[in-house]
């Protein structure tokens, strides 16, 4: 049975690629852009299925507005896909308060009003999915892309506690953690104004990567994220918050596992903290929900 789903930024790329999965499962969408004849084509490809909608994320009338037309032209939310993002490089020394601001109003700001939007809406069924994409960069950090990385990570922060907040409602909550995809990720994203020689030996790779990620033969294809997505939204078992999606996405996250568990015990040698927890056990002051 089809789902009722509003998806953000799909005028390209894995947004794209997941509202013309998803219509051709069976769901109907509201989808979104900053401007919907970019989305004219998807609308035309599955009339009825894929209604098209404004969205300008870093407006608070322009999300609470793509809101209530989803609602109003499907009839509710089962799924929200905060898939919209944009990539800002730069040091940190070299980005501005203006920069930082907006990058964080798209990728963590935007989200959060839409998720207030649809919360209530969705305590009110007893049931919706909530699904945050970020990025293998939520949990690991490159240079020169710290204001993309901070968002990514704030995204995460705030989806692990939506998901404790949701859950008594019915409400399941995902983080998908892609790696590397044929997108227009790297060939879009835009530069700081300033820019300081100092970093250059850091930072310039990073970006000519970034650029050329879409060409790479080792990148993932859009189509094979749409598809993950779809099996892991359909799944009725109890799924991870946090999952990553592509094989390059579990190479980083192992990486930055080990590096992560190497700089605890860094820690606790230098600190002489107490010994590591046997498995299973609570760190102390830990609340446990009671009966």
């Amino acid at each position: 049975m089809g789902r009722r789903w509003l998806v953000t930024g799909c005028s390209s790329g894995l947004g794209r690629a997941l509202a013309l999965a998803a219509a051709e499962a069976g769901h109907e969408l509201a989808v979104t852009a900053r401007k919907t004849a970019d989305l004219e084509d998807l609308a035309a490809a599955w009339p009825g299925r894929i209604v098209p909608v404004p969205l300008e994320l870093r407006d608070p009338d322009s999300c609470e507005r793509a809101v209530a037309t989803a609602v109003d032209r499907l009839g509710g939310i089962d799924l929200l896909v905060n898939n919209a993002a944009i990539g800002l490089f730069g040091a940190v020394e070299e980005v501005s308060d203006a920069e930082l601001r907006d990058q964080l109003e798209t990728l963590l700001v935007g989200p959060w009003r839409l998720i207030r939007h649809a919360l209530p809406l969705m305590r009110a069924q007893g049931h919706g999915h909530i699904v945050n994409v970020s990025s293998v960069a939520g949990r690991i950090a490159f240079p020169g892309l710290a204001a993309y990385i901070a968002g990514k990570h704030a995204l995460e922060g705030m989806s692990q506690a939506l998901a404790a907040e949701a859950a008594p409602h019915g409400i399941r909550v995902t983080v998908l953690e892609p790696g590397m995809f044929a997108t227009r990720y790297g060939t879009s994203m835009t530069e700081t104004r300033a820019h300081l020689p100092a970093y250059d030996g850091t930072n310039r790779q990073m970006l000519e990567g970034a650029r050329g990620m879409a060409d790479s033969p080792e990148t993932g294809r859009p189509e094979d994220f749409a598809a993950r997505v779809l099996e892991i939204v359909g799944s009725t078992e109890p799924t991870p918050l946090r999952i990553p999606v592509g094989a390059d996405a579990y190479g980083y996250l192992d990486l930055a596992g080990h590096a992560a568990a190497e700089e605890l015990a860094a820690a606790r040698a230098l600190t002489k903290g107490p010994p590591p927890l046997p498995p299973g056990a609570l760190p102390p002051h830990t609340p446990v929900p009671e009966d």
